[in-house]
C-alpha cells in the first residue's frame, strides 16, 4: 500500500508540477511529499524530477514511468470499484448446498422468491444428505442438519424446529394391532434412520419418568422421504418428521402411533449455515436475509439463534 501511495503522490505532484501544491491537494504536508518521492526514487534507482528553487520538470525516465503509472492507477480504481460493486449489488452466481428431504418442502418456495426478488443472481443448489465442509467445497451457504456441519468455523443458526411422530400404515395396523404402550414395540418392526445417523431407539415420557425403548427394524435408509414411502407400504413403523407426513396424516394414509405419549429427544432442526459473520458477499448476505425472513412468516414456527 505505501508503494501505490506514493505512485499517487508522485502523480500528483507531476499534474500539479509543484510539491507544495500537490501536497495541498492531497491532505498533506511536504515533507511527506518529499520523502515519499525520495523513496520512489531511492527504490527505482533513478531520478524523477529536476529541481530548481522556482520549478521543477521531470526526468525523461519518469515521464514514461507516469504514463505507467497513470495506467496502473486507473485500473487499481477499477478494480476497486468493481469489488465494491459486487459488495453492494447483489449478483453473480450463489451456491447453494441443502439437506435433500429436510429442506425439500421448502427449498423450492425459498429459491423461488429469493430469485424474483433477486434476478441478477443466478444459484446453484446442491442436494446432499452427507457431513459437509461448506469452505473447502466452495459453497457461499446452507440449510444443513446437525450431523452435516463438521466445522466450527462456520457460522450457523436454527431457522426450523422438526419434530419427529411415530406413524403406521392402516394395512400395517389390520396385521399388527396397534401399540398401545411403548413397551409393546418390543413386537413391532421399523423402517428406521440409518443406525450411523440415529439410534435406534425411542424415548418416551412415562409418567414422571423417560423411559427408553430399543425396537427392531427390517429397513433402514439414510432418506425420510424414502421411509415414509416404505411406511405407506406397510412395511414397518417409523418415527418420521411431521413436516413429511402431515399431508399424509390428514388424508389418512398414515395414522399416528402412541399418541398419548410424549416423544423426548425425538426432533431434529434445519440450520442457516455460512462461513462468515463479517465482510459478506452482497449476494450471501441478501440470501441470509431472505431466508431468515422467509421461516420467521412460517406458521407455528419458532426458530432460535
Amino acid at each position: 500500500m505505501e508503494y501505490i501511495d506514493s505512485l499517487r503522490i508522485f502523480c500528483s505532484v507531476v499534474e500539479a508540477r509543484s510539491f507544495t501544491r500537490a501536497a495541498d491537494v492531497l491532505g498533506l504536508s511536504a515533507p511527506v511529499v518529499s520523502r515519499a518521492i525520495a523513496g520512489l526514487e531511492k527504490r527505482l534507482g533513478i531520478r524523477l524530477f529536476n529541481r530548481t528553487t522556482r520549478q521543477i520538470s521531470l526526468t525523461e525516465a519518469a515521464e514514461q514511468f507516469y504514463d505507467g503509472c497513470v495506467r496502473v492507477l486507473a485500473d487499481l480504481d477499477a478494480l476497486e470499484e468493481g469489488a465494491s460493486m459486487l459488495a453492494r449489488e447483489p449478483t453473480g452466481v450463489l451456491r447453494v448446498i441443502a439437506h435433500a428431504t429436510a429442506s425439500m418442502s421448502r427449498l423450492t418456495p425459498l429459491v423461488a422468491s429469493f430469485k424474483r426478488k433477486h434476478p441478477k443472481i443466478d444459484i446453484d443448489v446442491t442436494l446432499a444428505e452427507r457431513p459437509v465442509d461448506l469452505v473447502a467445497e466452495g459453497y457461499d451457504v446452507g440449510l444443513l442438519l446437525p450431523f452435516m456441519l463438521t466445522s466450527d468455523t462456520v457460522v450457523t443458526r436454527q431457522v426450523e424446529h422438526i419434530p419427529f411422530t411415530i406413524v403406521a400404515s392402516p394395512d400395517y395396523l389390520k396385521q399388527h394391532p396397534a401399540p398401545r404402550h411403548p413397551s409393546d414395540l418390543a413386537s413391532h418392526v421399523f423402517v428406521a434412520i440409518s443406525p450411523s445417523i440415529r439410534k435406534a431407539e425411542l424415548t418416551f415420557r412415562v409418567g414422571h419418568e423417560d423411559v427408553t425403548v430399543p425396537f427392531r427394524f427390517e429397513i433402514a435408509s439414510n432418506n425420510a422421504a424414502f421411509n415414509v414411502s416404505m411406511v405407506q407400504r406397510g412395511f414397518g413403523i417409523g418415527c418420521l418428521p411431521s413436516l413429511l407426513v402431515q399431508d399424509d396424516l390428514a388424508s389418512g394414509r398414515l395414522v399416528r402411533v402412541l399418541e398419548s405419549f410424549k416423544l423426548v429427544g425425538a426432533a431434529t432442526e434445519l440450520r442457516l449455515a455460512y462461513s462468515s459473520r463479517t465482510l459478506l458477499p452482497a449476494k450471501v448476505r441478501a440470501f441470509i436475509d431472505h431466508t431468515v425472513a422467509f421461516f420467521e412468516a412460517l406458521p407455528n414456527n419458532s426458530p432460535s439463534a
